[in-house]
Order: structure tokens, then sequence, then C-alpha cells
């Protein structure tokens, strides 16, 4: 004979344990995007999972990088949370950093073993869109290839042209950025700057040939 009452029970055991476990998940995502390694460590040691991953594949390193949260961040490192995982858009946590500009995140994921370098879109680039030096001179210093290409053929330099980055523009092409390489479109560097009107990287970059 089945027993209803056991299904009950069953089921409302499941649901305060679901229901535990959202508000355990909010509180964490609270503490991460507030910097509070004290009380991420204490929901570490209670169990909650590190690598826990939001619907779009962010984790919590991600979303502390993307914070500038960086004593959560030094805090999932100690407790080995993955450094490689990439969200739905292929997203990792090193490139989240670099677009933030934060450097003394980026160097805490690359000294833990982030890559700089992989197929398609590169922290490099994600720095170069927008203009921060310091994190492309720090992605360098660790073997970030300058003259990487995603997909469509863009490289950092034309993502700093692009949108007009002069300092950014200097400083690729000092480390070596070719400026003669097309995207798939056609453009260069020299092209996109033109066509997107900002005269003085047309200027710098005409200077580079």
């Amino acid at each position: 004979m089945f027993n209803y009452k056991l299904m009950i029970s069953v089921i409302l055991a499941l649901f305060c344990q679901f229901a535990v476990a959202a508000s355990s998940y909010e509180e964490m995502v609270a503490a991460v995007k507030q910097d509070k390694p004290d009380v991420v460590a204490g929901l570490i040691k209670r169990g909650f999972d590190p690598d826990t991953s939001d619907q779009e594949g962010n984790t919590l390193l991600m979303i502390a990088a993307k914070e500038g949260s960086s004593g959560v961040v030094k805090q999932l490192l100690a407790a080995r949370a993955k450094v490689e995982t990439r969200n739905e858009f292929g997203e990792t946590a090193l490139m989240m950093a670099a677009i933030k500009g934060n450097v003394e995140i980026t160097r805490a994921l690359v000294e833990r073993g982030a890559s700089v370098n992989f197929p398609g879109w590169t922290p490099l680039m994600y720095a170069a869109v927008m203009g921060h030096v310091d994190a492309a001179r720090l992605l360098i210093s660790y073997g970030a290839k300058v003259n990487a290409t995603a997909e469509n053929g863009v490289t950092p330099l034309m993502m700093a042209a692009r949108e007009g980055h002069t300092m950014m523009v200097s400083f690729l092409l000092a480390n070596g950025a070719d400026p003669h390489l097309k995207s798939d479109a056609g453009g260069t560097a020299l092209s996109i700057a033109k066509e997107k009107k900002h005269p003085n990287v047309v200027e710098v970059l005409s200077k580079a040939g």
C-alpha cells in the first residue's frame, strides 16, 4: 500500500533542503560581491562548493573578479577554486579581471595558473578594448601574445584602435603589435581607427607604418 504520509515527508524534506541551498547561495553571492572573504570562508567550511556557478556559468571566482573583490578572489583560490572554467560566453575569471583593469586580481589569477593565451578572445584583448594599459603590461609580462587573433581575425591592437585608446595603441606597438595585420573583414588597426574617427590613434598608427 502506497504511503502518502511518507511521500509528503520526503517532498517537504527536499523542499526545505532546496530552500536552505538557495538561501546559502544568495548569502554567498552577496559576500562575494561585497568582498567579505571571512563569510565566504565560513560558507565553504560548511560545505559550500567554491566552484558553484549561476545559470550563465559564471562561477564565484568570475563574479569576484568582475566585482573587484580581491579578498574573496584570494580566499576562493586558497579553497582551490578552478581558474580555467568558462561561462557560456567563453569567458574566464582572468578575462573579467582584465576587462576591469584590476591588476591585483589579474596577478593573483595568473600566478595560480590561469591561461593568458588560448584560441579566440584572450584576456589581453579584454584589457585592450577598455584601454587598461597596466593590466595589459602584466599579461604580456606573463607571456600574453600581443598579436593573438580572435575568431574573426581581430587583434588586441585593432580593439584598442576601435575604441580610441591612444595610450594602449602606443603601448601595444611598443611591445611588438603588428599594425599590418588584417581582420577577416579586411580591416587593419589604422583603417578601423579612421572609420571610427579617432584622429590621435590614426596619427600614432600612421607613424608606425
